[in-house]
């Protein structure tokens, strides 16, 4: 997907690509995808509403998402049905949807200047929107990412897995947080795992990333060395935290919901991905 920044800049050759005859919409049930088997849906692009995202150019032709009333604000783990849905698509499709619906959703959440509280509108291809100077302050305001940081704590061959009170009954996933201003990710990795399990880390080292937008935000997958093992927990912030061996690792990544040690987090989050790294690099 060419994102393709220098025509949502530019009013005239953005209404270009509106009336260009290959331009589509991406069809969407409010933030719910339309899917034809496991594919997202593109529908001609009619008329000259206003209320457009411009998405970019998917292999040269214009894409477009239309806003909707309403945003969604609970957290993904209450959004289990829309996740099993959006994980048929493939790798691409599921990262234009994944942009668009955390475009469309800033949208109906941001209708009203944060300064001023007058009515924004639309701006940049629904990449900016506006106060109106002459009855508001006349701010600009742009879509949010979120940077949240995911860990692997290790110690010993051992992993420190949690489990908040959201999550089904065996489930264990790696600690994660919101990045706080002021903080680095490895101040935020630090940090977090102190706050929730009381373990001290060190050597806090990059991964991977991925988008998730439940919102909106970016998951900063890392790795770090605890320096002891003594747990204590913070029940405001998880339910549960265990170290797990390279064995049970092993065991709940491959048979699934069949594991006698945990369950692991499903294929479509990051913290699958770090698990699986993790092995890979245990051997």
């Amino acid at each position: 997907m060419d994102r393709d920044d220098h025509t949502r800049a530019d009013p005239q050759r953005l209404k270009a690509m509106r009336k260009r005859a290959d331009a589509k919409l991406l069809a969407m049930d409010g933030l719910l995808p339309e899917l034809d088997e496991n594919a997202l849906v593109y529908r001609p692009l009619e008329g000259e509403a206003d209320d457009l995202v411009y998405l970019g150019l998917k292999d040269g032709a214009p894409i477009f998402a239309a806003l909707t009333e309403k945003g969604d604000t609970r957290p993904a783990y209450e959004q289990r049905p829309t996740r099993a849905l959006i994980m048929r698509l493939g790798a691409r499709d599921l990262a234009i949807y994944a942009g668009a619906r955390s475009l469309v959703d800033w949208h109906a959440r941001h209708r009203f200047c944060a300064n001023c509280g007058q009515p924004t509108t639309l701006a940049k291809g629904g990449w900016q929107r506006n106060c109106d100077g002459s009855t508001g302050c006349g701010a600009s305001h742009f879509p949010r990412t979120d940077p949240v940081a995911i860990m692997l704590v290790e110690h010993n061959g051992h992993l420190l897995l949690g489990r908040g009170a959201g999550f089904p009954e065996g489930a264990y996933s790696a600690l994660a947080g919101f990045i706080e201003p002021g903080e680095n990710i490895e101040e935020a990795v630090a940090r977090e795992t102190l706050e929730e399990a009381g373990v001290r880390v060190q050597d806090v080292t990059y991964i991977a990333s991925q988008p998730w937008p439940f919102p909106s935000n970016l998951m900063i997958g890392c790795h770090a060395f605890a320096l002891d093992r003594d747990i204590v927990l913070d029940k405001t912030e998880l339910e549960d935290a265990r170290w797990f061996s390279q064995s049970e690792v092993e065991e709940a990544m491959a048979r699934g919901r069949g594991s006698t040690s945990f369950f692991a987090p499903p294929p479509e989050a990051i913290a699958h991905t770090l698990l699986a790294w993790w092995l890979d690099i245990k051997g």
